[in-house]
């Protein structure tokens, strides 16, 4: 398994989007990304953060229910 990476906001926002989440809202700092999966809206919010701490992206992971070897893989 890998490492989290430290990364910049936007490469994380442009992983998300190519896996299908949309950016709902951004109000200065935190960007509001949702996604539809039937009935149920899964929404994360990611800091605007340069870079965004590795702890930061492994909990937004986890609650995005993300895999971190797929995620790496959106990058």
């Amino acid at each position: 398994m890998s490492k989290v990476p430290s990364l910049a906001w936007f490469e994380i926002v442009r992983a998300f989007q190519r896996d299908g989440w949309v950016v709902v809202r951004q109000r200065s700092s935190p960007i509001r990304l949702q996604r539809h999966l039937g009935v149920e809206v899964m929404r994360v919010t990611i800091p605007a953060h340069r870079p965004v701490k590795r702890s930061t992206l492994a909990h937004i992971l986890k609650q995005a229910r993300m895999d971190l070897d797929y995620f790496l893989s959106l990058l």
